[in-house]
């Protein structure tokens, strides 16, 4: 049976990072095996090729064209056209299912929902607890937790079914009082085809000619991501390790984090040991496969970051807090370090470039992991089965427009087109 769903973006889109690249991959996939795919999302993009998904953009609003992660007042703009856009589209193109990610595609897609009668599915990621105060967007501070909890406990009651990408999730929902038969966990996931091959020799040539060992870090630069605990954590492993280098890699790089993460560099010692770049998604591959470590800093996460997916895929060796990868096993398929703190996560580090051995099992074993798992196929077979779950109400939902409409008789050439 295939499905016409409407996958609400409340973010640059397609883009490379994070949500944007999930929803890009769930939807082509989606797309792939016969469904109807329209992602409603902002007008601001990076250049990658998104094959059999029609997108809907809201107008621009001011002239800020770049890209960037957390909360702006330009979002709340896109946001505020997005319902209206939606609504545009559920009817236009008689959708069945609104899939909604994140906070904002919640709240947008759930009032639409309302007024339309179609099923609303929140595809849960994060938590807002665990995030809003960190993007130093709204002070006091105080006032930035309130609001998070208020969100946290009113946006997962909107939604007909709600996914979550980590069991860890679902008992955070679960402890606010939601129905346990209204979450389901089914995890994000990552294109394994898409490292199948990848050659890092030209980045090692370009970062690391001298064949010291290479300790990756990708993705945003936000305060939450915790790269200040491995800036400290990789001045310790260079006194041990003076030929390691440490490479930071995001798809787009403000400049006030190169210069920040630069001058860090300078104070700890390790400048000369030091990079900071960006990578288009082609490149994503090459980057990897040049890492002898990657890691996730972040002190926890609720969800499955979009990081730790690349390097399961990609067969890294991984070094992560533990609250980030719940879903890995210590010393089986990453080194995981219980405690948040720069010398607990450099001894990770050391521990694995230090055990050739270690580090083979873990990249043998992350990525058999990955699959049955985290790739899409097998997630769009469980998202289907969601959607079929929701359809009766969807069709409901249709007859009650249907009936609400006036009973205005059409002239023939008029009723042929509409």
């Amino acid at each position: 049976m295939s499905f016409s769903i409407a996958m609400v973006a409340a973010c640059p889109f397609p883009a490379n990072f994070g949500t944007p690249a999930a929803i890009r991959e769930m939807s082509e996939e989606l797309a792939r095996r016969g469904h109807s795919i329209r992602v409603v999302t902002y007008p601001l993009s990076h250049a990658i090729p998104i094959t059999g998904v029609e997108i809907d953009r809201v107008a621009q609003v001011g002239s800020n064209r770049e890209i960037s992660v957390g909360p702006s007042f330009q979002r709340l703009a896109f946001d505020a056209l997005m319902v209206f856009k939606l609504f545009q589209v559920v009817r236009r193109h008689k959708v069945d299912i609104i899939h909604a990610h994140n906070y904002e595609g919640a709240l947008i897609g759930s009032f639409v929902g309302k007024i339309t009668g179609i099923p609303v599915i929140y595809n849960a990621i994060n938590t807002m607890i665990g995030e809003l105060a960190s993007y130093n967007c709204i002070r006091p501070r105080a006032l930035a937790v309130g609001l998070a909890r208020v969100l946290d406990y009113v946006v997962p009651r909107l939604a007909d079914k709600i996914i979550v990408d980590t069991e860890e999730l679902r008992s955070f929902l679960l402890s606010k009082g939601i129905d346990p038969a209204r979450v389901v966990t089914i995890h994000s996931g990552v294109r394994p085809e898409m490292f199948d091959g990848a050659d890092g020799l030209r980045v090692r040539d370009r970062f690391v000619a001298d064949g010291g060992p290479l300790v990756i870090y990708t993705g945003t630069f936000d305060d939450l991501q915790g790269i200040d605990h491995l800036m400290a954590a990789f001045k310790i492993v260079h006194e041990r390790k003076p030929a390691a280098r440490l490479l930071l890699v995001a798809s787009t790089i403000n400049p006030a984090h190169r210069a920040n993460y630069e001058r860090m560099a300078v104070d700890l010692g390790f400048a000369s040991r030091f990079a900071i770049t960006s990578c288009s998604l082609d490149e994503l591959p090459g980057f990897l496969a040049a890492a002898d470590v990657a890691v996730v800093p972040r002190p926890d996460s609720a969800g499955i970051p979009t990081k730790l997916l690349n390097y399961m895929a990609a067969g890294n060796a991984i070094v992560s807090f533990k609250q980030s990868a719940t879903i890995l096993q210590h010393l089986k398929t990453a080194f995981l370090v219980d405690s948040v703190t720069a010398g607990d996560f450099a001894k990770g580090i050391l521990t694995v470039l230090d055990d050739p051995t270690l580090a083979r099992q873990l990249r043998a074993n992350v990525k058999r992991f990955v699959m049955g798992r985290f790739d899409w196929p097998s997630i769009a077979a469980k998202l289907e089965g969601i959607y079929g779950s929701l359809i009766p109400k969807s069709l409901a939902g249709a007859d009650r427009l249907a009936s609400n409409k006036p009973n205005v008789s059409l002239p023939s050439h008029a009723r042929s087109e509409s």
